[in-house]
């Protein structure tokens, strides 16, 4: 008997190791898609923009001398991230990835967005009061409301202390039923208060419907750090302060905020209201914090800044002393040689950095 001749082998036996790679080949995209598209609790610090503060000011009132080389400031971007972007900012030496409780600590991230629009708003306030000061207009601040920049508690708080009550944002109207609309009346309301008394305060969260947010809280009084016989709630308020100017100014700013760009605004102001360049023929970019008396502060991700400046051709690159030596030499070995990178301390300081590229005040 002749056997029967052998089978061909059937098509799915011959292709089995084909199926595998069809289900990765659909799988791997699927997965960057997926995870370039959910957010993850990452948050990154990377280089931002520039941006020219010259168009973005406005006033009436005053003689402008609208300047052809602007100040630029600069921003760090802060976005949260999704999975990919997460991976690639690890790669990345000049994006910086944060857990949420790195970022944010214990204080609600939008509390803390508000806060930082809140911070620029402070920032604007003040250039104008140092910028026109200085060119010899009569300026005064006003207190602004009562909002917490930041809790603090003693070294055994209680279930009612302050930093278990409040948070950040949290914007004081009364206390005790006494209004409190600003910081110099709640200091009078506060005075004879009793150490380890309980205050009964009047609340809302800033930027939010203060009708529908208000609330009452019990807080316990602590003594002050600085006078142990002195009760206090428990809180460092933000700079509410409005500067009252003989015009009206307006520097638009959008959705940016931080008081990072105080120098920048300051010298801007007086730029705008003198003759000449102040910035000379140097493109200049600054960042850091001012306050009344033109003193320069540090700022948060100045080598992300740097970075940004070095790419938008700046030859020259204000930043705060105050800053740490190694913020200061790391921003320096990124900027190269084609930028400066000049560290002042204040106002007064950048305007005699200016006079060595023919710029400062002409008047």
């Amino acid at each position: 008997m002749v056997p029967p001749p052998p089978q061909p082998a059937t098509p799915h036996r011959r292709l089995w190791w084909a199926l595998p790679i069809v289900t990765l080949a659909w799988l791997v995209p699927l997965a960057i898609v997926v995870s370039g598209s959910m957010p993850i609790q990452r948050w990154e610090t990377a280089p931002g923009e520039t941006n020219a503060v010259g168009p973005r000011l406005s006033f009436e009132g005053a003689k402008r001398y609208t300047s052809e080389n602007p100040f630029l400031f600069v921003t760090a971007f802060g976005t949260q991230l999704t999975a990919l972007e997460s991976f690639v900012g690890w790669v990345d030496a000049d994006i910086n990835v944060q857990t949420k409780k790195q970022r944010f600590g214990t204080v609600n991230p939008t509390a803390q967005r508000r806060l930082g629009y809140q911070a620029m708003i402070g920032a604007k306030q003040i250039a104008e009061y140092v910028a026109l000061k200085r060119l010899g207009y009569e300026v005064s601040f006003q207190y602004g409301s009562v909002i917490l920049e930041q809790v603090i508690c003693n070294e055994a708080p209680t279930a009612d202390s302050a930093c278990k009550v409040l948070e950040p944002g949290n914007v004081i109207d009364a206390v005790n039923g006494k209004p409190t609309p600003t910081l110099d009346v709640l200091l009078e309301v506060m005075k004879g208060a009793q150490l380890n008394s309980v205050a009964t305060l009047t609340i809302h969260d800033l930027n939010s419907d203060a009708n529908k947010s208000r609330r009452e809280v019990k807080v316990r009084l602590i003594p002050s750090p600085g006078d142990p016989t002195r009760a206090i709630i428990g809180f460092v308020p933000a700079d509410t302060r409005t500067v009252k100017v003989p015009f009206e100014v307006d520097i638009d700013t959008d959705t940016i905020g931080g008081p990072s760009a105080g120098l920048a605004f300051a010298l801007s102001l007086l730029d705008e209201l003198t003759p000449g360049a102040l910035a000379g023929k140097a493109k200049v970019a600054t960042t850091g914090t001012i306050d009344e008396d033109g003193n320069v502060g540090a700022i948060g991700a100045l080598h992300q800044k740097t970075v940004a400046v070095k790419a938008s051709g700046a030859k020259v690159f204000l930043v705060p002393a105050a800053q740490s030596e190694a913020e200061i030499a790391d921003a320096k070995v990124t900027a190269g040689k084609s930028l400066a990178v000049i560290p002042v301390k204040t106002l007064d300081g950048a305007l005699k950095v200016l006079q060595k590229y023919g710029g400062g005040l002409k008047q």
